[in-house]
């Protein structure tokens, strides 16, 4: 007669103490999470210059502040260049999802911005004629014009 190993189930797992790295780890993943999951589900709506709402469509900025109204309730300021001067400064090989992208689309610093996803992919509303989308950081356009990134408190995790 053959023995099956035992499994531990999910009760002996979280019934073990979590370490200080796994709660930290935890929270960065809700985080990243709860903002990419409200960006996602706003892949397609139209670019509008000004626009702040999913039904009449959304500039860059409309984006982010709407991304994070939903999930957070924080209101941000209303211009990507105002959103820039937010939160705390982060070196690019510390990005984490959630974390703003910043570009120089107009001939002027922080101009564009985005959340980013992971895996150097940020998303966006692009430009007019366009919709929220993802794309590369690594493609030229973008690799050229970035300008920074920040990263803003979770207002209930600071």
């Amino acid at each position: 007669m053959c023995a099956l190993p035992t499994v531990a189930s999910s009760a002996d797992i979280t019934d073990q103490p979590m370490t200080a790295a796994m709660v930290k780890l935890q929270t960065l993943s809700n985080r990243a999470s709860e903002l990419a999951l409200n960006a996602l589900g706003l892949i397609g709506i139209r670019y509008k210059m000004g626009g702040n709402t999913a039904e009449n469509g959304l500039d860059c900025s409309g984006l982010v502040r709407l991304v994070f109204q939903q999930a957070w309730g924080a209101t941000l300021p209303r211009t990507a260049e105002e959103i820039s001067q937010v939160g705390q400064k982060v070196d690019t090989h510390e990005l984490q999802p959630g974390d703003l992208v910043f570009y120089n689309t107009l001939r002027r610093g922080f101009s564009h911005v985005g959340i980013y996803l992971g895996d150097n992919k940020f998303i966006h509303s692009p430009s007019t004629g366009g919709q929220v989308r993802i794309e590369s950081m690594d493609i030229g356009y973008w690799k050229s014009r970035f300008n920074g990134a920040r990263r803003i408190s979770d207002p209930d995790h600071p």
